[in-house]
């Protein structure tokens, strides 16, 4: 027991919910990856694969968790060059679903994004907590994220918000902020209108050109289709995504009881969230929601107790 505490130190709260996250994701992957299993005649393969990954994963949160704070600030001496590297590498590869993202090192796939999300957001807390005043509130980091929008958009997106709610807690001037607000605003309304309006997709580094233009058509259009004139094959994920949805009522048809798995080319990865609320219904839904919810909370709580800012 006294090994385990050694081993599990930190803030209990967050390591449950850790274990049910995990838990959860090891009962519906095994449930969602029957297009997997059909593909490679292995029934147990995948549940495999993704078990070993979350057994070296929580491995290496144990390590992490163990490791000085203070030591973090070295990563982004090599994670920052190594990252970048990776992500122009990255671009070269072969497209899968039109985007090329994964890399495969020594067997095992990564998105090189994920490495530039960790060094991104530890350099702003670096640049953050040498200087809050007006040389250090200069939001830098930003210019780091555009490596990134290429090949994941939605990724660079994201880490915008992260970055830019890092620099509101670090108590940049709300000047600054609204500054950078405004030139991120009229940078976007630009790109929109430039990818609204134009029709190339044969432009440099802009191959998901097409991808990004109908989202945000689909986005900004009003338009209500009919269920009966809904284009299930051209539209099939989105489809097969709202029939697990609406199917599902308050419990769930029951773990491993999904149906659309069958049709979701993505059902393991992209589009799981839809297959938990498929099998385990609202409620199941709700709890996975309420177990972020609660992560959050826990991890506000303990960025306020810190009294230095780098570890806040």
């Amino acid at each position: 027991m006294d090994l385990l505490k050694s081993i599990f130190k930190g803030d209990k709260v967050i390591w449950i919910i850790f274990l049910f996250l995990c838990l959860i994701s090891i009962t519906e992957v095994f449930s969602a990856a029957s297009t997997l299993t059909y593909k490679s005649g292995d029934h147990w393969g995948p549940i495999t694969q993704h078990s070993i990954i979350l057994m070296v994963g929580a491995v290496i949160v144990v390590l992490m968790h163990n490791i000085p704070y203070k030591w973090f600030q070295v990563f982004p001496v090599f994670l920052l060059p190594a990252s970048a590297i990776l992500l122009v590498l990255v671009m070269m590869m072969e497209r899968i679903n039109g985007a090329a993202r994964w890399m495969t090192f020594m067997g095992i796939q990564f998105q090189p994004s994920e490495i530039a999300k960790m060094a991104v957001i530890i350099v702003t807390a670096f640049i953050l907590s040498k200087g809050q005043d007006e040389d250090g509130a200069n939001p830098k980091a930003f210019k780091r994220i555009m490596i990134i929008a290429p090949e994941n958009l939605s990724t660079a997106a994201l880490l915008f918000g992260v970055v830019f709610l890092m620099m509101f807690i670090g108590r940049v001037s709300a000047k600054k902020l609204l500054i950078l607000i405004g030139g991120l605003a009229s940078v976007g309304v630009i790109a929109v209108a430039f990818l609204l309006m134009t029709k190339n997709s044969d432009i440099p580094f802009l191959h998901r050109f097409d991808t990004w233009r109908a989202r945000i058509e689909k986005f900004t259009s009003d338009k209500e289709v009919p269920a009966a004139k809904f284009d299930i094959d051209k539209d099939a994920q989105i489809a097969h995504a709202r029939i697990a949805v609406a199917t599902s009522n308050v419990v769930g048809k029951g773990p491993g009881n999904s149906v659309q798995r069958d049709f979701l080319s993505q059902a393991f990865s992209d589009f799981i969230f839809a297959i938990i609320i498929e099998e385990l219904g609202l409620v199941g839904g709700v709890v996975v929601v309420f177990l972020y919810i609660c992560l959050l909370i826990r991890v506000g709580r303990i960025a306020k107790k810190c009294d230095r800012t780098f570890p806040a």
